[in-house]
């Protein structure tokens, strides 16, 4: 199985930054795409950002210009820069990982608990 772990949420006032972190770790063969995803409450889950193996990226429209996604295939690990938030970025960050476990193995979606960010006014 394939594990990921998310740190850096918190708490934070409208305008700040915080940098948040996923790590993969278990049987991974292959990486195609990190991200990251939100859900506010009463809202449904969307993408806030993904970079894929050759380092191409794509934003959210409501991101764009305060967020910075970055990875170290090395390690394994996705980053979220997050800049200049708003109370409309409160929601629960949840890391993904689209990869596969053997060269045989279906491309498949792995996902972390999540990390809670609280954006007060």
């Amino acid at each position: 199985q394939v594990q990921l772990v998310e740190s850096g949420g918190g708490l934070v006032q409208a305008g700040g930054s915080l940098r948040l972190s996923c790590s993969a770790s278990g049987s991974i063969f292959r990486i195609d795409t990190m991200g990251w995803y939100r859900q506010a409450p009463g809202k449904q889950r969307e993408v806030v950002a993904t970079i894929n193996n050759v380092g191409s990226t794509r934003y959210a429209d409501s991101v764009k210009g305060r967020f910075t996604i970055s990875r170290n295939n090395a390690k394994n690990t996705v980053y979220l820069q997050m800049n200049s938030l708003k109370p409309e970025d409160t929601a629960v960050y949840y890391c993904n990982l689209n990869g596969q476990t053997g060269i045989l193995r279906p491309w498949t979606d792995y996902w972390g608990k999540g990390t809670l960010v609280t954006v007060s006014s």
